[in-house]
């Protein structure tokens, strides 16, 4: 069962990376990056969260595969 959920976090954590940077190059962050030098808040924290839940569900899915 741990390793169903490591790999439903794996998966989970590409996929909101993948709309995170799809984020970062739409038009409203277009729009912030041109007034604040940076992309929109909701993009920021879809790249951060995919990245975290990626790295916790490939740590937990290599560490299963070891246990057994």
């Amino acid at each position: 069962m741990n390793r169903i959920i490591s790999i439903v976090l794996l998966v989970g954590g590409v996929v909101l990376m993948i709309f995170g940077f799809q984020a970062t190059n739409s038009f409203s962050s277009d729009v912030s990056r041109f007034f604040t030098g940076s992309p929109t808040d909701k993009a920021i924290w879809m790249l951060i969260g995919g990245i975290i839940a990626a790295v916790i569900g490939l740590v937990g899915t290599l560490r299963g595969s070891r246990q057994g």
